[in-house]
């Protein structure tokens, strides 16, 4: 996106754009970043705009070390070839009754964690990724930019999550890492977007010293890998690149669920826009090339629509879009069309996410307020001529985004600020499916 334009969006809109404040760099051209004078507190620091006070973010690029998914465990870092580690019992939220969800369980601690957000389920459903920063040891310093980890879930004898173990680091010491997701049709195949190297930033992402401002910034040095988890030991050299040169921040991938495509958002053409790659032949489809920053995209369950959040308007806001994709008669992408705009109104909203069912789509929402983004629910309608209708999902102090279902759509995950130390966490609670006629929109 054009500089000036990049100036204006606010830290919300850049959160929940994309949480792509990756920690430094995460424009990947020309370190360009994002300042912005919010008090967001985002007790989920990073945690993606919906934080309190956007302290941080991790929203769909939650990259940097005090930003997004754009998302912390314990005194020591946890490679992946060391014994696992069982992460401490959860900690029930606070739970006053909510909209759209159950009683919900603190996945992640700040004793652990200076933060951690943008989580999501692997297709088997038993194992997480997510981004974090370490609690370092005392007398250390922590890390300047997310790490990405792998947890397995912890079930209780009903069969329900209830809680991780075995956390392990699969990116490189130093690097700036976002936007980790399950390979769908690999087994333990991982793919993130990685510097592989400290990145060459001028600044860290965060909030500045001595001020209130928080400054975004994109790494041209990220670029998405893939990994063997069998394979991943916390260093670049089992890790694969699959899409991005270095020149130009590509991040916010994720695979369709045949496989066949990645998804991507790509900072070369000076603004944020989503291509595609199939993976097969190797052509890149440019998919939306509007004005304004378009980022973090994710396939229909049946592969044949993208959601996306996108700054279009230029009024440092962010609105939900969806669209249709186009195929040849081989299978091969062609492009998209029909594109429909989902949210128009004053608030930030970005970080949407497909139920399983393909009839509902999740994102996080400025509308509470700044200071305590929530999750709402778009149910899409039945009908081309139906409007589509809404509800809250979430309801508690803190901001609460980035919301992903398990692969069944009993529970949903997002990053949280609902702990005493508001930090941003990970959050987990059973899905419930409206009960009531949500209100029109």
């Amino acid at each position: 996106m054009h500089n000036a334009r990049i100036g204006k969006l606010t830290l919300d809109a850049r959160y929940q754009a994309i949480r792509l404040a990756w920690a430094n760099s995460r424009n990947g051209q020309q370190s360009r970043r994002l300042v912005a004078d919010h008090d967001f507190v985002v007790g989920v620091e990073n945690v993606v705009a919906r934080s309190m006070h956007v302290r941080e973010y991790t929203s769909r690029p939650m990259f940097a070390v005090a930003s997004f998914c754009l998302v912390s465990f314990v005194t020591s870092a946890v490679a992946l070839g060391a014994p696992p580690v069982a992460s401490a019992p959860p900690a029930q939220a606070a739970s006053a009754a909510e909209p759209g969800v159950g009683k919900a369980i603190q996945l992640t601690s700040p004793t652990q964690f200076i933060k951690a957000g943008e989580n999501y389920f692997s297709p088997s459903g038993t194992q997480i990724v997510f981004q974090a920063i370490e609690r370092p040891a005392e007398g250390e310093v922590a890390d300047e930019f997310y790490s990405m980890f792998v947890a397995d879930i912890v079930f209780d004898a009903q069969q329900h999550p209830a809680g991780v173990t075995n956390i392990r680091r699969v990116s490189p010491k130093g690097s700036a890492n976002t936007c980790g997701w399950f390979h769908p049709t690999k087994p333990n195949t991982l793919i993130f977007a990685s510097t592989l190297v400290a990145p060459t930033a001028e600044e860290a992402p965060g909030y500045q010293r001595g001020t209130s401002r928080y400054r975004w910034s994109f790494p041209k040095e990220m670029r998405i890998v893939e990994v063997d988890l069998a394979k991943a030991d916390g260093t670049a050299t089992p890790l694969q690149t699959i899409e991005g040169d270095g020149t130009a921040y590509v991040a916010e991938g994720s695979v369709s669920p045949d496989g066949r495509f990645l998804l991507f958002c790509s900072l070369a053409t000076g603004e944020g826009d989503i291509f595609a790659r199939d993976l097969k032949t190797g052509v890149k489809v440019p998919l939306v090339m509007a004005r304004g920053y378009d980022g973090g995209p994710f396939f229909s369950p049946n592969g044949k629509q993208i959601v996306y959040r996108s700054d279009r308007n230029g009024d440092s806001l962010l609105q939900v879009y969806i669209a249709d994709l186009l195929f040849t008669s081989d299978g091969s992408l062609n492009g998209a069309t029909n594109e429909r705009q989902l949210t128009a109104n004053e608030h930030v909203n970005w970080c949407p996410f497909f139920r399983p069912d393909g009839k509902t789509i999740v994102y996080a929402s400025s509308e509470v307020g700044h200071s305590n983004y929530e999750v709402f629910e778009i149910v899409l309608p039945a009908a081309p001529d139906a409007a589509a209708t809404r509800r809250r999902v979430t309801e508690a102090g803190g901001a609460d985004v980035l919301p992903a279902f398990s692969p069944d759509g009993k529970w949903l995950l997002w990053t949280g600020q609902r702990n005493d130390a508001k930090s941003s966490q990970l959050y987990l609670a059973p899905y419930s499916g409206p009960s009531a006629a949500p209100s029109a929109k």
